[in-house]
This record gives C-alpha cells, structure tokens and sequence, in this order.
C-alpha cells in the first residue's frame, strides 16, 4: 500500500511482493541486507509503501523448478508475484519453447488465482548459436504482450558485462550490481504497486 497522510502505520497492512526466480533474485553468496529482495524492499519503502519483499529464489532452479514448487509461492497468498526465471534455463541449453510452456502455465496458475505478475526476461548468457538466441529473447516478450503483464526486458540491464559490478563468475551480480538493478527496476515495481494500490480496498 502507498501511505498516504490519513494513514495509521498500525492499520496498514503491507503489500506482499514475492520475488520468485533462481540465484539472481536469491542473492547469490551475498549477505541478506546486500541482496536483491532487501534492496527491493528498501526502494520501495523510500518511495513511501508498505511492502514486504519476500525471498523465494533459489539458486540454479530452471523454469521447470519454478513451475513445480508453485503451489508454495500460492500458499503465501502475494499481491504480486515478480517472476524472474530464464538465466538457468540458458546456461543448461533448456529449448526455448520448454522455457516459455513453463513460464505460461507460471502466469496463467498466478492468474487464475487472482496474483498479478510483473514478469523479467534476461538475455541469453551463454552463446548456442543464433538461432537459439533469437528464439530465447522473444520468449519474454511474447508473453508478456499475450498476457498483458507488466514487463522487464531485462533482469541484469545494465549489470552484466561490467566487471566492477558483477561477481568473479561474471555472472552474478556483487552488491553494487544488485543495486543497479534495483535502480533501474524499481521505477516499474513502483508504477505497478499504485495500480494495485488503486484496486486495493
């Protein structure tokens, strides 16, 4: 909820927002104040809600992953859902059509159910050749313009190929790369909170 003056901080109940993906929303051999669902949650604090972040990455999980544990995500009861899988399915060469059958049954479950979702997409990390690259990166996209969710299109915008802002693995990110990430997403974590907000009674 976004406070507002006639606001009483002991009737406000928090908005629930649940990161749910693989390493990167998990925080990855980062202490818990440095990773992303803390940072999340300190941003949109500052921004004047009540959220709540809660952490529901696991480290290496792949679509499939996320698709079978979703019953565990639905007994949390979120306001929104910020579903972030794609990176693992990548780097273990998963078929982009098994990526997105996965991530559809995700939306279309989390709807049925009455959770919003703001998807992310990420870009290939590993190169298996042109044709799996273009297949993978419109998977997102399509999605989202399918199911008319709000959209990321890119978890590590900004973050990946820099050094300085990523672990010695160069794929996940150290706590200054968590930040940008933060930076850059939180502007349409926001935006779609107040459309909640609006809807809430």
């Amino acid at each position: 909820m976004h406070t507002g003056s006639n606001d009483s901080p002991s009737t406000v109940q928090p908005l629930r927002i649940l990161a749910f993906g693989d390493s990167l929303v998990a925080g990855f051999a980062l202490s818990r104040k440095a990773g992303f669902t803390v940072q999340l949650e300190k941003a949109l604090i500052a921004a004047g809600f009540t959220a709540e972040v809660i952490n529901a990455g696991i480290p290496g999980d792949t679509s499939a992953g996320g698709r079978s544990r979703l019953g565990q995500a639905l007994d949390l009861q979120p306001d929104l859902v910020l579903l972030e899988f794609g990176a693992n399915d990548n780097l273990l060469g998963v078929p982009p059509t098994e990526l997105e059958t996965n991530l559809e049954e995700i939306i279309l479950r989390l709807r049925e159910s009455g959770i919003p979702v703001l998807l992310t997409g990420i870009k290939p990390l590993r190169n298996l050749g042109t044709d799996y690259q273009a297949e993978f990166s419109e998977v997102f996209s399509r999605l989202a313009d399918k199911h008319q969710v709000p959209f990321y299109a890119d978890f590590l915008d900004g973050v990946a190929g820099r050094p300085e802002l990523n672990k010695a693995d160069g794929i996940h990110p150290n706590p200054k790369g968590v930040k940008e990430i933060v930076r850059r997403l939180s502007p349409l974590v926001i935006e779609t909170l107040k459309g909640l907000a609006k809807a809430r009674p």
